[in-house]
């Protein structure tokens, strides 16, 4: 069971809370507990996320929004860096991935992660809204597309999806 509670301390009348299962394939032996972190056979380690963007505003904003979730993440500027973070050894269980950057795009990006065998959940997130560039995007391997910026509700949806799909 994954629980997400976000409540403002200036604002005592607003909250948000959702509930929702999370199951990778029983092959991973991956599940989420209510702390938003990963229960694997060697311990519990927290969710992470990877932002890949060039864009410092939507950068920080995405980045942002994960730590309000909770979720531990790290930020790369194109899909290069991206790649040649998870090359270094670094593994993470959400990619957030801009479609237009420059040196290496999300799709190319999103190839080369998939041929290296990376298996993390990759979103894909872009302001295109072309039904062809948006299936371009999908077709290089992301498990699900959203519009710039993410909020809250969107991740949520993330989540959803994911739960789903497992």
């Amino acid at each position: 069971m994954l629980q997400f509670g976000l409540q403002q301390p200036d604002r005592p009348t607003t909250s948000i809370f959702l509930f929702c299962s999370y199951r990778r394939s029983a092959s991973s032996g991956l599940a989420l507990n209510k702390r938003n972190e990963m229960a694997t056979s060697s311990g519990r380690t927290k969710i992470t996320a990877l932002v890949v963007d060039d864009d410092r505003i939507i950068k920080t904003i995405h980045s942002k929004l994960l730590s309000k979730l909770g979720i531990e993440n790290q930020v790369a500027a194109n899909g290069e860096e991206a790649v040649d973070l998870h090359c270094s050894g670094k593994k993470f269980d959400l990619i957030v991935m801009d479609r237009d950057m420059p040196i290496m795009n999300g799709i190319e990006a999103t190839r080369e992660l998939r041929a290296l065998g990376i298996r993390s959940i990759i979103v894909g997130v872009s302001t295109r809204s072309l039904e062809q560039e948006i299936q371009e995007f999908m077709d290089a391997g992301l498990d699900d597309y959203q519009e710039k910026p993410l909020t809250s509700s969107k991740v949520i949806s993330i989540l959803h999806k994911i739960n789903h799909n497992s």
